[in-house]
């Protein structure tokens, strides 16, 4: 009795949790009508009539997208995504590695979003996990580091887990590593990317050659945020002068954070405020962040098709080298003078990741790639830019709907 009255428990407040922050039109038409009053404010205060909202995780374009924020925003105020997704980043070197590991014999545990990520070049023919089974490749994709250990443990061969991810997932795989759950016939390839740093690389691109309109503010991610704590950003806000709002993934969440950002620049005001309150405090989860520090060092990292970014990126310390992959397998790092921008040939997945084009700026957008046979890594994971506007429409289709509605 006590369990269905947990599960009915549950359920009401996750219907609770829809009605306040999906389905409350009547709170987002205010925000919205909020949001046209201080960009009409923004425009007096600072004398500009175009800029950009930045938002740094797959999950806030999914919401953008998928629910039309686009097409309630105001002519002149853009929303441009960043690099929010760690497989669309994820470097071809390692993919391909895995794929040799798997035709050789070894079983690699991999997300089910990065089983069709293509390599730049062939391995044996093949350019990506999936293609890798085909021909007799022992890949098996996963939920989560835990449902490998669970299959490691029945079949007692050699095997290896993709750990890529960013800040959300490391201390799941700390976790497991400190407690000493992870079998000796399971290795674990970190390649978790740590988001601030990319953030810093994105926005100082940006200013190299300034867009127009410029990005005036940032939405930082929540999932990450939960770890981090919102004092993450605060460098970008001081380093940068803009806003910057850590905010959840909800419809009225997103359109509250951007009226936060604007009532900032109207106030001419550059700090970090928390929209998702209940998840995100100032510092974090100090546990989780102290288990990650124990498991893990920060390392320079590839970011594909971005570059190498300094403190990126996520290595297991020397004291669990018996798991580590890198070691166990010889795979090898990549180094800088060695690393070439691993996008293929045509695709722009590199310049849509750091804000600099839109998915329908790329000539193979749903024409060579489409979510079927995503061509680009940004058509791969649910969380990538390109696979998010083809599969929700985000070229246009919402704002052409809400003219004929008189929306915008």
């Amino acid at each position: 009795m006590a369990a269905i009255s947990s599960t009915a428990e549950l359920i009401g407040k996750t219907q609770l949790l829809e009605e306040s922050f999906r389905r409350n039109e009547q709170l987002a038409k205010r925000i919205v009508d909020i949001i046209h009053l201080r960009f009409s404010e923004v425009r007096r205060v600072l004398g500009m009539d175009r800029l950009k909202i930045m938002d740094f995780c797959g999950t806030h374009e999914w919401t953008i997208v998928h629910f039309g924020l686009r097409s309630l925003m105001p002519e002149g105020l853009e929303l441009v995504a960043g690099p929010g997704c760690p497989v669309c980043v994820t470097p071809s070197r390692y993919i391909e590695e895995a794929i040799r590991l798997a035709l050789d014999g070894v079983r690699v545990y991999t997300y089910g979003d990065t089983f069709k990520l293509r390599t730049i070049n062939d391995v044996k023919g093949v350019y990506s996990l999936e293609e890798a089974r085909t021909i007799g490749g022992d890949v098996k994709m996963v939920t989560g580091l835990l449902d490998a250990i669970r299959d490691a443990r029945r079949h007692g061969r050699d095997s290896v887990f993709l750990g890529i991810g960013f800040e959300t997932v490391a201390p799941g795989y700390a976790q497991a590593v400190l407690s000493g759950h992870v079998p000796g016939n399971l290795k674990l390839m970190s390649l978790v990317k740590l988001t601030p740093p990319a953030m810093f690389h994105a926005l100082d691109v940006l200013r190299e050659k300034p867009p127009e309109p410029p990005v005036m503010g940032v939405i930082a991610p929540g999932h990450v945020s939960t770890i981090t704590g919102a004092k993450a950003w605060e460098p970008v806000a001081e380093n940068y002068s803009i806003p910057v709002v850590v905010s959840g993934f909800e419809p009225i969440d997103v359109l509250a954070s951007i009226a936060e950002v604007l009532r900032q620049l109207v106030a001419r005001e550059a700090g970090v405020r928390i929209e998702y309150t209940r998840a995100v405090s100032w510092d974090g989860d100090l546990k989780a962040q102290a288990m990650i520090h124990k498991a893990f060092y920060a390392v320079d990292d590839a970011w594909r098709g971005i570059g190498f970014l300094p403190l990126s990126g996520l290595r297991l310390r020397d004291s669990f080298s018996d798991i580590d992959a890198f070691k166990q397998f010889g795979v090898q790092e990549l180094k800088p003078e060695d690393w070439r921008k691993d996008t293929p040939p045509g695709c722009r997945c590199a310049e849509v990741t750091l804000g600099k084009a839109k998915p329908t700026d790329c000539p193979m957008f749903l024409k060579k790639c489409t979510p079927e046979k995503p061509y680009g890594p940004c058509m791969v994971s649910l969380e990538g830019t390109c696979a998010v506007w083809a599969r929700f429409g985000g070229g246009g289709v919402a704002d052409e709907i809400a003219r004929e509605l008189g929306l915008k």
